[in-house]
């Protein structure tokens, strides 16, 4: 198994140690939220926890998968105790944004084994949709982080935002995008 160093680890570092930790006990695991945006800006987003979708098998065994590399579950969140800056947490499924439940994720290899991380496309609408049902600026701003760090694909966000009623987001978003150019 690979090596981590707890109390220093990125959000990237510590999803490459529990995705294939995960994967090798048979979880499909997504990354999605925070911890996504903090992985393609290269830390200029801080998170402070990572959210995993399990795809394929009930979480029953989650606990004891996990206490297998330190993380015991305290309410819905898996923490270790030398890790004090960044907790896991497995939100309900299905993996979706917003209204789309066809979502595309991006398999990395490590050590033989695949993990699964949003897309940067998918990213943007994570946050966007989380801009449009909580009110939350602070995930339109991330959503602008990501744009300006990684190639999307902008023709599916402006699609995205029309099935969620809502072409004004995409408007807002790339006006502010251009603005930052």
């Amino acid at each position: 198994m690979m090596r981590i160093d707890f109390k220093n680890c990125s959000e990237e570092e510590l999803w490459l140690y529990v995705g294939k930790h995960l994967a090798i006990h048979g979880f499909e695991a997504v990354l999605v939220g925070g911890a996504v945006v903090s992985i393609y800006t290269e830390g200029a987003y801080e998170s402070g926890d990572l959210d995993f979708i399990i795809q394929n098998l009930s979480k029953d065994r989650l606990p004891e998968v996990m206490k297998k590399i330190g993380f015991l579950k305290k309410g819905k969140n898996y923490i270790h105790p030398d890790c004090k800056h960044l907790f896991i947490e497995f939100p309900p499924g299905p993996l979706s944004i917003g209204e789309d439940s066809s979502i595309k994720e991006i398999e990395r290899e490590v050590h033989g084994s695949r993990i699964k991380i949003l897309s940067p496309t998918d990213c943007i609408k994570d946050r966007l949709s989380s801009y449009i049902y909580f009110k939350a600026r602070e995930c339109f701003d991330q959503a602008i982080l990501v744009a300006k760090a990684q190639k999307f694909n902008k023709s599916a966000l402006r699609r995205w935002c029309e099935g969620e009623g809502r072409v004004d987001v995409f408007k807002e978003f790339i006006n502010q995008l251009e603005k930052l150019k």
